[in-house]
């Protein structure tokens, strides 16, 4: 990856960050998520998928899956970037007029199906990369899931289809944030050894750095990583990365700040000041 390509993505990684911030306030989101797997979604639109505001029809393009739906304030934070959603609208996030909410919604050009309830984007991933290997199609079909969403049954059901199918042409990214709602992943139901588990379904397992674009380039440019077997990521990252004021805090999931401390978090985002966020606006579900 050259210098300059390095820096246009993290300079957009930045820009989407400050769109997810914003849109942390008038309702709030799901910002420490959405801020762990950005770094992953921009890599994805600007480097692997071969999608298109133009090609969005053609049956050999590149299918998408956000599995853990409450991440999408980064999905729309991208197709602002990439041109495919006038960055307006964001102002329009849980409004009564517009489909941006705190969930995907197929009426917003680029979103291939809905997503909400966890567990679900796995099995509609399948389908779609089965169909695509029936009709001896070569489309990529990928799917970010969250790691605490790894403890929905149908997620291992899912990956018992894909083996039996030996759907190489199906790559699973883990955002690996070590936290699901308000505590982590370890302390509810472990999942460790989390790449020996998926080995065991038949799949080949690569871990990297979700936060290092030359890692990330590195480990996908390996996609299919092994023939007749499903490609999975483990992307290890840090829930709220950019705001060491909320890294890693299990109260920060979900938020609901008021105008002056998304000030706050845009500065320190830049580096300009850490934010001192009082508990009485914060709302976490």
């Amino acid at each position: 990856m050259t210098k300059e390509k390095l820096r246009e993505l993290q300079k957009t990684a930045l820009t989407v960050r400050e769109h997810i911030i914003r849109m942390s306030g008038n309702g709030g989101c799901f910002i420490g998520a959405s801020l762990s797997c950005t770094d992953l979604i921009v890599y994805l639109y600007k480097e692997f998928l071969n999608v298109s505001l133009q090609n969005l029809n053609d049956p050999n393009r590149d299918y998408f899956f956000l599995s853990k739906g409450h991440d999408v304030p980064a999905l729309y934070g991208i197709y602002v970037e990439l041109g495919w959603l006038e960055k307006e609208r964001l102002k329009n996030h849980l409004k009564t007029n517009d489909f941006i909410y705190w969930h995907p919604n197929r009426n917003i050009p680029g979103i291939e199906f809905h997503s909400g309830s966890l567990g679900h984007n796995l099995s509609v991933a399948c389908g779609v990369a089965l169909d695509c290997k029936l009709r001896n199609q070569k489309n990529k079909v990928v799917v970010v899931v969250g790691d605490g969403e790894l403890n929905e049954g149908s997620m291992w059901e899912a990956l018992l289809v894909a083996a039996a199918y030996k759907l190489d042409n199906l790559l699973v990214v883990v955002d690996r944030n070590q936290f699901q709602a308000n505590m982590q992943t370890e302390d509810l139901i472990p999942l460790k050894p989390l790449d020996k588990k998926f080995e065991a379904f038949n799949c080949k397992v690569e871990t990297v750095d979700g936060h290092n674009f030359e890692s990330l380039d590195k480990v996908f440019s390996k996609f299919p990583f092994e023939k007749e077997k499903v490609s999975v990521i483990i992307a290890e990252t840090v829930r709220g990365k950019g705001l060491p004021s909320i890294e890693k805090r299990a109260d920060r999931w979900f938020v609901n700040f008021i105008d002056e401390e998304i000030e706050q978090l845009l500065k320190e985002l830049h580096g300009e000041a850490k934010a001192h966020l009082t508990s009485e606006t914060i709302v976490a579900r």
